[in-house]
């Protein structure tokens, strides 16, 4: 996609300028996630016409974890543990400091945060007594109400991230008419949902050698499977010292044949294939990448805000030893997060806790492009960490100081140029990329549905498609299968589309293998590659 002025990826906002743009509008919540996705993780939907509140604070809808708080590294977790503990003592609630969760904290050089991080409460009912379910909602808000804002500063729920895809499983999506939402029609097979697809061209062309590094891409997802497109270029075994990133990757995803959780009916699980259908378009984007892929999602989608955490913080480790010169470090030169959340009070900035921020800012320091997808709910409400990009000013440009690779929120375009029904939108994101019904490589997954028709004639098997058979003959093994494509839908992979165009623009301007390099260098070419991909400029 190109701009008049033939840049890739330019695209103005949508209805920018438009007789029929209605800045007006109210911005409607998303509706709450399914009751199977809140029981994986004990979440809550935070309903703002029912929620406990105080004055100053107007809540918003949200996910979170429901027996949990968690508490930035600029407070001290002891001194909020005994103050959560006082008001929790009235509700028959404990609150205890999670010793398992070893929370990881990097210092950063240079600059005026000392360390980044969180830790974790868990709140439980208190022995002998009778009391409604611990709700870090309610504890957050009595000790609000009690204690003041001030002293709840860096003291949040632990919210819960979903990816943005659409379209995951054809047995709950068999049939368009039964959809009044138009919305809806994008998570259909033929419309925009996962299924299979033949791609009989070649490969995208990788040089072998070049006279300098090659971008590195990072990829926080659900991990990536083999496949030939991607076998060589994909790292899967970066550590922090020895330390696993994320989950760890078993490699386990053929034998599952893509179903490892929900109910025994052959249903490939909702988010299975997702990283490696992200790899794949970076692959296509820009050949001469290389991937680093993190197994931090499970094939069913919620992802725990604190283990999210935690996994950004080693990768900013790795990134902050890499820009000094230090071992231990990799290069990640575009990191993609695929996934967000609602904030449940985003236009108050004393209760909107910096972590997240800090870490992806800190990372930009050190010249990191991260790109985040804008989330599939048609909706202008931002989602983080999309929303932390530059907004427009008052004129309407778009700036960000120059001391720091800003953060890039992406939506997702139809086909046809046209930004997709399902995206999300507003003054928040930035630029729309490819996300309706592209392609990309798949996991060799075969589901349980079979083709509505099968015969025999001339010595040959003849069927009918095959709606969830991702698998391909190994030209170089009869008999073996491989990974093939799919066609997919969300702004989850508009994202990558964006920061495979951003690492194709940085190819040229990355050091030579072994050259010196510096964090200010590293944003300095950073800054030049998301100024020929995006409408952001640097102040």
């Amino acid at each position: 996609m190109s701009d008049p002025a033939g840049q890739p990826g330019r695209v103005p906002t949508p209805d920018a300028g438009h007789p029929d743009r209605r800045p007006e509008r109210p911005i409607v919540d998303p509706p709450p996630p399914p009751a199977k996705a809140l029981a994986e993780v004990n979440g809550r939907f935070l309903d703002p016409a029912t929620a406990l509140t105080v004055a100053g604070v107007r809540p918003r809808s949200t996910v979170y974890v429901g027996s949990r708080i968690v508490v930035g590294s600029s407070r001290d977790p002891h001194q909020v543990l005994g103050e959560l503990q006082r008001i929790a003592d009235p509700l028959g609630w404990n609150v205890s400091l999670d010793d398992k969760f070893n929370a990881s904290r990097v210092s950063w050089r240079g600059s005026d945060v000392e360390s980044v991080g969180v830790s974790r409460f868990d709140i439980t009912v208190k022995s002998g007594v009778a009391s409604v379910a611990p709700d870090g909602w309610v504890l957050l808000q009595q000790a609000r109400g009690q204690l003041g804002l001030e002293a709840m500063r860096g003291v949040g729920l632990d919210h819960v991230l979903f990816p943005a895809v659409i379209g995951s499983n054809p047995i709950e999506h068999s049939n368009p008419i039964e959809h009044s939402n138009p919305v809806d029609s994008y998570a259909q097979m033929g419309w925009g949902g996962r299924q299979p697809v033949a791609y009989v061209g070649q490969r995208p062309n990788r040089r072998e050698t070049l006279d300098r590094r090659r971008p590195v891409v990072g990829i926080l997802d659900t991990g990536c499977a083999r496949h030939p497109w991607l076998d060589d270029i994909v790292k899967k075994d970066v550590t922090l010292d020895g330390v696993v990133i994320g989950y760890p990757d078993a490699d386990d995803f053929t034998a599952s044949g893509g179903d490892q959780v929900g109910p025994l009916d052959g249903g490939i699980d909702p988010l299975a294939g997702h990283g490696t259908f992200i790899a794949g378009l970076v692959h296509q984007a820009c050949p001469d990448a290389d991937i680093v892929s993190w197994r931090v999602v499970n094939s069913s989608g919620p992802i725990v805000e604190s283990d999210w955490i935690d996994t950004l913080v080693k990768v900013a480790e790795l990134v902050r030893r890499h820009a000094f010169g230090e071992d231990g470090g990799h290069p990640i030169d575009v990191l993609n997060l695929s996934m967000g959340y609602y904030h449940e009070t985003p236009d108050d900035a004393l209760l909107f806790d910096p972590v997240l921020r800090q870490i992806l800012e800190l990372m930009g320091k050190c010249g990191t492009v991260v790109v985040c997808s804008a989330g599939n709910d048609a909706t202008a409400r931002p989602l983080y960490p999309a929303a932390f990009a530059p907004w427009p000013d008052d004129n309407g440009k778009v700036q960000s100081p120059s001391s720091v690779l800003p953060i890039v929120s992406v939506g997702a375009c139809n086909p046809d140029g046209t930004v997709a029904l399902f995206s999300n939108a507003g003054p928040w994101v930035r630029t729309y990329q490819p996300g309706a019904l592209v392609m990309s490589t798949m996991p060799p997954y075969q589901g349980g549905l079979e083709p509505m028709a099968r015969t025999t004639a001339f010595g040959q098997v003849r069927e009918a498609l095959d709606p969830d058979d991702f698998t391909q003959p190994d030209p170089d093994h009869p008999g073996r299968v491989i990974g093939g494509f799919g066609l997919w839908s969300g702004t989850s992979f508009a994202a990558p589309r964006l920061g495979g165009l951003v690492s194709k623009a940085l190819l040229p301007l990355l050091p030579a293998v072994g050259a010196s390099d510096t964090p200010a260098d590293a944003v300095a070419r950073g800054w030049k590659a998301v100024a020929r991909v995006v409408a952001i400029e640097p102040s």
